[in-house]
Parts: structure tokens; C-alpha cells; sequence
């Protein structure tokens, strides 16, 4: 038996391992978000327009990754660098909060 045959599916493991992980780090900045704007303060006014503006930038971004792709007749623009770069901005945002 070749490696594989014995794994059928291990090309798709890492696609599900950065999905699952964008999915809870994404849960985790909502968790923390929403606990700054329970709590208020002088700052949620701010985290709000900040979440809203970061989400337009990054699906901006991303969009400018797909067309530049796409019209470059680039094959190299998969899922995995969509997800990469929003598992970036998640993370920036779970530090960013934490502190």
C-alpha cells in the first residue's frame, strides 16, 4: 500500500486544520469583542468603527489577491493564502485585544 492509498484525504488536512483555526480564532476576537462593549468605556466606539473598517480593508485585499491572480493568469492564488491572510488579521486582533 503507497501512503496515498492508506490516507486518501491527507491532501485535504490542512484546509480543515486552517479553517477550524480561523473559525475559533474568530470566535475568540467575538468573545473578547463583545465583552469590551458590555463592559464600555471610553474606547468601544472606536473598537467598533475599527472592526467594521478592518473587515471592508481585508475583503478589499483579498479581492486585489484574486483579481491581480486572475488577470495575471497566475494558478497560484488558492484558498490556503485567502485563509492565511485572514487568520493573520484574527491573530493581530486576538493579541491586539488581550493586552
Amino acid at each position: 500500500m503507497t501512503k496515498n492509498s492508506m490516507f486518501p484525504f491527507a491532501h485535504m488536512m490542512t484546509p480543515l486544520m486552517d479553517i477550524t483555526m480561523l473559525a475559533i480564532e474568530s470566535q475568540q476576537v467575538i468573545a473578547m469583542r463583545m465583552t469590551k462593549f458590555a463592559l464600555g468605556g471610553p474606547d468601544v466606539a472606536r473598537e467598533a468603527e475599527l472592526m467594521v473598517s478592518e473587515k471592508v480593508a481585508s475583503m478589499m485585499e483579498t479581492s486585489k489577491m484574486m483579481m491581480m491572480a486572475a488577470l495575471g493568469g497566475k494558478h497560484d492564488l488558492d484558498a490556503g493564502k485567502v485563509m492565511t491572510h485572514y487568520r493573520k488579521k484574527v491573530r493581530a486582533n486576538v493579541r491586539r485585544l488581550s493586552t
